[in-house]
């Protein structure tokens, strides 16, 4: 280990608590994590990091059980020896969505911690309420059915906060908490996200929310760059109650690289760190994921996994109901395009296993689908003057867009995407291993269109200048080749791979650009130059193919008029 700063990355997510420990020219020197069922599944009761209520559709972590996992982190570090005392900074990444409640003693107990006792002794009396609602959690239809009605409509209150009503949100969990505990709504002095609660730990007072993660809270105004006032109104019922939780939320960090203060003297005394440790705004484990790679401006990410994610980085802001932005957690100007899939893998997988098995002695359970996706042409379209055929394969009800289970298969003219008419029978099932694979592609370039441009490579058509893929399925050739055909990518397709720790990663690589940067020096600037794509990122298709790339251009009108029509018929019945 080469002498030096050194920054201590964080990522508490569902299941378990990870750190991260980088040199300043971002090579890994040290990690340890917590698994929250493994070390405190018996003491808590939990099932993969959480407590469930299946009556009303609640989903929650004891905030108790963080506290245990962050002492218990830092003993590993600890005990492995590593150099604690020359850590320079500290960042990370937290579940996004969930909430935690502060007392009115928070900032007296935060601050004077007894390095002798475990936090857990210490605070359990700074919060309010001991649970933290779980992005999994879905007892909000009723607050979020009065969301998206009180700006007037759903794509009113995306175009303000990033995201049309979710379940999941901040803001609407908040309003069913206020309601259903009144008393402890009461008692509550601040509302922390995670990512705030973790980081005022550190400092040891409550420190402001980050920007990026405010806005998965539908409350937020990112136009206004303001809390929204008439959702305040809605949350805290009444004009005097929004006040109230004005002061509960706090102030927003703008400045993703904004010193929150130096770190707290009980993990000073306990740990070893420097009294000159200081401690920068955590963030939300999507924002976290574009700052691990770190991707640029028109870079995309296909996240495939058992859902499928699409994540952008653009300067346009166009939001929409059927997907969420967020503000950039270090660049002003930016914005983070997210799409959320429910049937990615599951899609995929069922069509696989109507196909015959692979051949015998094969170790590739989907040899037989890839050969069958890489043999149909685009589209399926041997010659020119073929019809297309586009499908929707939903094994669950899904999200982009909005519609029920089912599976379609339409024709359409090749050329204009005219003609377009459903499928009067079934298609043979080695098409449909090519067509699931398009249908998921042509949805994420429909709803990314608008915000990518050629600014980069002006000779090609507008697109994503860079496709990464991350996640299980990165290592399919067939999911390379199709989201490579229809999505482009005007420099390639590539596998990226740095391990189960991305999120700690874009803690760390936060935290070394709060405190290293030079004047007005971007993220994008400083880590750019020292981060190393060798050993985690590998070229796995060329990306926009002439002509290919064209034809499924042509057809995107007739994807986007199928997804209609279906969604029509659901309205009508």
């Amino acid at each position: 280990m080469a002498d030096g700063p050194l920054y201590l990355g964080f990522d508490l997510s569902t299941q378990q608590l990870k750190a991260i420990v980088v040199q300043s020219d971002l090579q890994v020197v040290a990690d340890a994590k917590v698994d929250f069922d493994q070390d405190f599944g018996a003491k808590y009761g939990i099932k993969k990091g959480v407590l469930i209520s299946e009556a009303e559709g609640e989903v929650f972590a004891p905030v108790a059980l963080w506290l245990e996992s962050l002492d218990l982190v830092l003993q590993r570090l600890k005990d492995a020896n590593t150099p604690l005392g020359r850590i320079r900074g500290i960042s990370g990444s937290c579940q996004q969505h969930g909430s935690v409640y502060w007392s009115r003693q928070a900032d007296t107990l935060l601050g004077a911690l007894e390095p002798g006792k475990a936090l857990v002794d210490q605070l359990t009396d700074a919060f309010s309420h001991p649970y933290a609602p779980n992005w999994q959690d879905h007892s909000t239809q009723s607050e979020c059915d009065q969301y998206d009605t009180e700006l007037g409509s759903a794509e009113r209150l995306a175009h303000a906060t990033g995201s049309s009503a979710h379940h999941r949100f901040t803001g609407p969990q908040i309003m069913r908490l206020r309601r259903k505990l009144p008393t402890m709504y009461a008692a509550t002095s601040r509302i922390s996200l995670v990512s705030a609660f973790l980081a005022s730990l550190f400092v040891g007072a409550v420190t402001p929310m980050d920007i990026s993660d405010a806005c998965g809270m539908n409350l937020w105004d990112i136009p206004g760059d303001d809390w929204s006032s008439p959702l305040l109104e809605l949350t805290a019922g009444g004009s005097s109650g929004a006040a109230e939780l004005r002061r509960k939320l706090g102030d927003v960090q703008r400045d993703g690289g904004a010193s929150l203060g130096p770190v707290s003297g009980y993990f000073a005394a306990r740990y070893g760190f420097s009294p000159e440790c200081e401690v920068a705004p955590f963030t939300g484990d999507n924002p976290a994921t574009i700052l691990a790679l770190p991707l640029r401006p028109l870079d995309a990410i296909v996240s495939l996994g058992t859902s499928t994610t699409f994540l952008m980085i653009t300067p346009v802001y166009k939001p929409d109901p059927s997907y969420h932005f967020f503000n950039h957690p270090t660049t002003p100007g930016q914005y983070m395009f997210m799409l959320c899939y429910k049937n990615g893998a599951l899609a995929r997988e069922k069509v696989r296993d109507a196909l015959p098995p692979p051949p015998e002695g094969s170790s590739d359970p989907w040899a037989t689908f890839n050969a069958a996706a890489l043999a149909t042409p685009p589209l399926d379209m041997p010659t020119p003057t073929s019809p297309a055929k586009l499908g929707l394969y939903f094994p669950l009800p899904e999200i982009v867009p909005n519609i029920r289970a089912g599976t379609w298969r339409y024709t359409c003219s090749g050329t204009d995407g005219s003609a377009l008419s459903e499928s009067s029978t079934p298609w043979d099932a080695t098409v449909d291993a090519r067509a699931i694979l398009e249908s998921q592609a042509l949805s994420m370039r429909l709803r990314s269109q608008n915000l990518v441009d050629n600014t980069t490579h002006p000779s090609l058509p507008a697109q994503p200048r860079r496709v990464y893929l991350v996640g299980g399925g990165s290592l399919n050739p067939a999911i390379a080749r199709v989201l490579g055909d229809v999505l482009g990518g005007a420099e390639g397709v590539y596998r990226l791979d740095v391990g189960g720790n991305a999120c700690a990663l874009g803690g760390a690589y936060k935290a070394v650009w709060a405190f290293e940067r030079d004047g007005g020096e971007t993220f994008d600037e400083l880590i750019g130059k020292r981060w190393r794509e060798e050993g985690a990122v590998r070229r796995v298709d060329e990306g926009y193919k002439e002509g290919v790339f064209e034809r499924y251009g042509g057809v995107l009108g007739a994807f986007e008029e199928m997804e209609g029509r279906i969604l029509g018929e659901a309205r009508n019945k």
